[in-house]
């Protein structure tokens, strides 16, 4: 009996293997762009929901019953394929579908394509008449990147200057270069700068980031080093659901047992930020104390969301929103040396700083694409994004004049800044025929940027109180600052696309583009500082340099033992603060002749013209009698773009042009930023510079998802601008037209290779990057120009010198592996980056140029898929964690005036998608 059951149930089980469902995977790739794989493809059994998609590789996979089928393989705008697939004879399926080339009737097919994509950017390079280089999502998270100034920095011939945060194209940096979101310009929240910082936009937001470093037409002609267009993702295929939270440490950070920073601040970057208390001078209402306390355990995180869905609207139309929220903080410490040297080497301060810092970032972002039919689309675009940043500096050692003692001085700085972002973009695109195409666009972009209650105090040891005490050699050594900066930009564009040269096939030889651009910006600053002078008396009496609250209070103010002014002393108008306002208004018009001459040779024609006007008027320290200064420019800017396909995987290319260098509101405006080591102002004799450029290049595509490129580089530069000390007694730091010309040569070599393949598909392979740069950059120094255009002498120690901020050489690489199976994936990234000696600022006065030395830096990235809906990450940053130095090279000797290290950042991550 028990052997009859066991033959039945092995019966049984014999014919459930027989009649188990037979697993059907393949690739479906674009045979009209060079095989590259086709994302979110379907693929089905004809007449049957039974059937996949393909992923972000072109890989699909599915169960079917054991038999013959019909398979459907479709994707919208290309040929659906019909053909038979016998599952007792499987093997894996390669698919190529082809775009759809007949018009039928009025109807145009659109081909959207997934440019999150690597091999799909690539794809579009190789096509493109433009040179650009692209970045794309599916690369940032192969290169674990969190916000995009790290991702462009993943790019050939782009760095980060560590100090600022500021990002050099080419070697030149923030004033050269321009940045925009769907193609529209954004508004800078930092009145030190005219680009925002990258840094504060997410990953989450980005479809992909394109690098436009020559240039054409369509941009604003304010553009040396490169436009950065960061394009918002938006939501294509099935709905989704995704959630992410994650945590991070920094080993420096960890490391302190004691991690102090100013209270009062909000833990999420929101903070009620305290206004300037009524009647200030008399009043001692200021709400945020000097002391630091002992904060939290040191550790961030983060947490975000994201999802989409497409709704059917009629019968032509398509609706897709897609949605976007993120949260994330994070702590960091760092200390080391801080100098400032005379020529000869001696010391005006020698410090020891210590900083600790915490960061957060909170976006979201919004976005609607309403296709009405084939031919009208709209869409919209919401932004929001709100970093702040929390310091607290403690400087410890020498100060000239001040504390010179064998126990030196303590400045302690506390500063806080919460920078606010809301960006609203219209866009529109409209086939008015077969060769016509109207594109539309508008913005509106609001920044604010808050440092509310800065505080300062200065000690020194004092033998004869047997402590610190506090300095008062001049009114601003103890102080509290506020500022505001409120900036609106309006941006419209328009353009008509008109094709040209139509072929017996249909297609067309060229287009004809006519274009407006329209930005109107107002920005509006105003400051204040309280200088606390403290009275003699006092400053003979030690004080506990961790508990200065006990003396800056209301009783000792109403005591006389300090006493409240501004710049304009303690009068009745004292409490007016210092403001500037700047006004831009730029029309542009421009035209593109886009055309094929013969069956290798394109070319692209630009011309544009625009009208700038800059208005700038002040009321400030360094004058007070109220005055505006207009600079008016007429720019006529062509550009030529040729490309030569040497064969159907080369191309040649070459691009000139002529573009410009605005001066920045602040850069024209006598107001003094000060920091503890240096202080700078605008100048109102500042005017452009004219920038020509000169690329040539030749790229190689072996195969959709490689590449082998290089590129030649030049740029001149008539009348530069630079920063400057002034030679005068304060010695600070100025903008100025510092020489006739400048000039940039060099060469970019960016290489993408797939070292290994472990299996017939894409499903298991060893690939690796390269991309490096070198260049030479050198400028005039003439102190005779420098004189006779303004109102001050700068003496250079040199008569030529380079960039400042230009690397010499720039170098990336980075190994990944990756392993896919079913529902699961492996994938593993080393990368490293390395940027060499830069100019941080030129000397003066016989001093040598500050040069921050080369460093480079490795991560190690590691995710996984461990089914279809939970994901795990995991990240090193920083792991060789290399000193961070700046030398001032004098004629004599080189001496080191500042070095710390940035610690190791360490992070993991959790996803879970529905």
């Amino acid at each position: 009996m028990k052997l009859r059951i066991l033959i039945i149930a092995l019966f049984l089980q014999l014919t459930a293997w027989a009649q188990s469902p037979k697993i059907i995977k393949g690739t479906i790739v674009d045979g009209s762009l060079n095989n590259t794989p086709l994302a979110y493809a379907t693929i089905v059994i004809k007449g049957t929901q039974t059937g996949a998609s393909s992923d972000e590789n072109g890989l699909f996979e599915f169960e079917c019953p054991d038999g013959i089928h019909t398979l459907e393989a479709s994707y919208m705008g290309y040929k659906t394929q019909e053909f038979q697939v016998d599952t007792n004879h499987l093997n894996d399926l390669s698919i190529v579908l082809v775009a759809e080339e007949d018009t039928m009737e009025d109807l145009v097919i659109t081909v959207s394509q997934n440019k999150q994509n690597e091999a799909v950017l690539l794809g579009e390079q190789r096509k493109s008449l433009e040179i650009k280089q692209q970045i794309g999502a599916q690369e940032l998270s192969r290169k674990g990147v969190g916000d995009v100034a790290t991702a462009v920095t993943k790019t050939t011939g782009v760095n980060k200057q560590e100090s600022t945060g500021g990002i050099f194209v080419r070697g030149l940096g923030d004033r050269y270069n321009s940045t925009t979101l769907n193609g529209l310009p954004l508004v800078s929240n930092d009145p030190e700068n005219k680009n925002i910082r990258l840094d504060i936009f997410s990953t989450d937001i980005v479809e992909f980031i394109s690098i436009d470093k020559t240039y054409l037409a369509r941009n604003y002609g304010d553009f040396g080093g490169a436009n950065i267009d960061i394009v918002s993702k938006k939501h294509t295929g099935n709905g989704t659901f995704n959630i992410q939270i994650g945590a991070n440490a920094n080993t420096n950070a960890i490391g302190q047992k004691d991690f102090q920073l100013q209270s009062g601040r909000g833990v999420l970057g929101f903070s009620n930020n305290k206004s300037i208390p009524d009647n200030a001078l008399n009043n001692y209402g200021f709400k945020t104390p000097f002391n630091t306390s002992t904060a939290n355990v040191p550790y961030g995180g983060n947490f975000g969301f994201n999802g989409g869905k497409t709704f059917f609207v009629g019968d032509e139309g398509k609706l897709s929103i897609f949605g976007t929220a993120s949260f994330t903080n994070d702590y960091e410490y760092r200390e080391g040396i801080n100098k400032t040297l005379s020529a000869e080497g001696a010391r005006r301060k020698d410090l020891f700083q210590k900083t600790y810092g915490y960061n957060t970032n909170t976006t979201g972002m919004f976005n609607v694409n309403y296709d009405l039919n084939s031919s009208n689309n709209i869409a919209y675009n919401f932004l929001f994004v709100n970093s702040s940043s929390l310091r607290s500096d403690d400087y410890r050692g020498y100060l000239v004049d001040q504390a010179e003692g064998p126990n030196g001085g303590i400045i302690n700085r506390n500063t806080y800044v919460e920078n606010r972002l809301m960006t609203h973009q219209l866009l529109g695109n409209h086939q008015l025929g077969e060769q016509t195409t109207l594109n539309w666009g508008a913005s509106y972009n609001k920044v604010t940027s808050d440092l509310p209650d800065r505080t300062q105090t200065t000690m020194r040891w004092n033998d004869n109180a047997g402590g610190y005490t506090l300095v008062g050699q001049t009114n601003s050594d103890n102080h509290r600052y506020f500022h505001f900066l409120d900036e609106k930009e309006i941006i419209a564009n328009a353009s008509v696309e008109h094709k040209i040269g139509k072929r017996e096939d249909g297609t067309f030889r060229g287009k004809i583009v006519a274009g407006y651009n329209g930005r109107f910006k107002k920005r509006n600053f105003e400051a204040t500082q309280f200088n606390l002078r403290i009275d003699y008396a006092e400053r003979e009496i030690a004080r506990d340099p961790s508990n200065l609250d006990a003396f800056f209070n209301q009783e000792n103010l109403a005591a006389g033992k300090f006493e409240i002014l501004t710049f304009r002393g303690n009068v009745p108008n004292a409490l007016e603060p210092q403001f500037y306002n700047g006004d831009l208004k730029i029309h542009a018009g421009y035209a593109n002749f886009e055309f094929q001459f013969s069956e290798k040779l394109y070319g692209l024609f630009g011309v544009r013209y625009e009208k700038i006007r800059q208005l700038v008027d002040w009321k400030t320290q360094m004058d007070n009698s109220g005055l505006e200064d207009l600079y008016e420019k007429n720019a006529f800017l062509p550009s030529l773009n040729l490309k030569y396909e040497l064969n159907g995987t080369q191309n040649l290319r070459l691009s000139a042009s002529k573009t410009y260098t605005l001066p920045q509101f602040k850069e024209r405006v006598p107001f003094i930023y000060e920091k503890v080591d240096e202080s700078s102002f605008g100048n109102k004799d500042l005017y452009a510079s004219d920038n020509y450029n000169l690329d040539i290049k030749w790229e190689y595509f072996p195969q959709n998802d490689e590449i082998l490129s290089a590129t030649l580089f030049g740029k001149y530069i008539k009348n530069p601008i630079n920063t400057t000390n002034v030679a005068s007694s304060t010695n600070d730091i100025t903008y100025v037209n510092t020489g006739d010309y400048g000039y940039v040569a060099g060469i970019e070599i960016e290489v993408r290779k797939n070292l290994f393949y472990f299996s017939d598909d894409n499903s298991h392979k060893l690939s690796a990057g390269l991309n490096f740069a070198y260049m030479k950059t050198e400028q005039e120094l003439n102190e005779e120009k420098v004189r006779a255009e303004n109102n001050f002498s700068s003496n250079f120690t040199y008569d030529k010198a380079g960039f400042t901020g230009a690397s010499e050489f720039l170098g990336n690489v980075d190994l990944t592996y990756y392993k896919s199976w079913k529902d699961k994936n492996v994938l593993a990234t080393l990368a490293y980056n390395y940027n060499s000696d830069r100019i941080y600022a030129l000397g003066v006065e016989g001093k040598g140029n500050l040069v921050d030395k080369g460093f480079g830096t490795l991560d190690f990235i590691f995710k996984t898929k461990l089914n279809e809906h939970f994901g795990l990450g995991f990240t090193a940053k920083n792991i060789l964690n290399p000193s961070i130095e700046r030398m001032q090279e004098n004629i004599t000797e080189n001496l080191l005036v500042r070095s710390y290290k940035l610690g190791m950042n360490l992070g993991v991550s959790l996803n879970y998608s529905f």
